[in-house]
């Protein structure tokens, strides 16, 4: 192969500004005396526009994308079935306490606060709902005791 140009890589061909003829265009400085003025307000305006855009780029990594919100909720749902398992263990064993039924409610609050599913919300419903029926009956047993 014969390379037969020496030009640099950026002579493949792009676009280019068309040059004004000689004496057609030339540099000319603002008539208007408010040159400086004029700078001065763009520089504020372009400070208080990459403030903004760095605003809006943190509040945009606070949110996160929808995969990182999914990625939280399944970590908490798996929280509340470890607690889940834990109770059921203990009604097998029949060695159900107070404490973990409280873990248990506790950790369903901290899940309805990041929901907006009306399926799950029922599901929280009804899994709430059993646990504190469960520790009225515990309740009633050691006020009988």
């Amino acid at each position: 192969m014969k390379v037969t140009s020496t030009s640099g890589a950026g002579s493949a061909g792009g676009a280019k500004a068309a040059r004004p003829a000689a004496g057609q265009g030339s540099f000319a400085l603002p008539s208007t005396g408010g040159g400086v003025e004029a700078a001065a307000a763009a520089a504020r305006t372009a400070g208080v526009s990459a403030v903004g855009s760095l605003d809006a780029l943190l509040a945009l990594q606070d949110v996160g994308g929808p995969l990182e919100r999914r990625k939280r909720a399944v970590g908490r749902a798996g929280r509340i079935l470890d607690v889940l398992d834990e109770v059921k263990l203990a009604l097998i064993d029949d060695e159900l306490s107070p404490t973990s039924l409280d873990r248990l409610l506790r950790a369903i609050r901290e899940e309805r606060q990041g929901t907006d599913d009306p399926r799950l919300e029922g599901v929280l419903d009804e899994i709430e709902t059993r646990a504190a029926v469960e520790l009225a009956k515990l309740e009633q047993a050691k006020v009988a005791a």
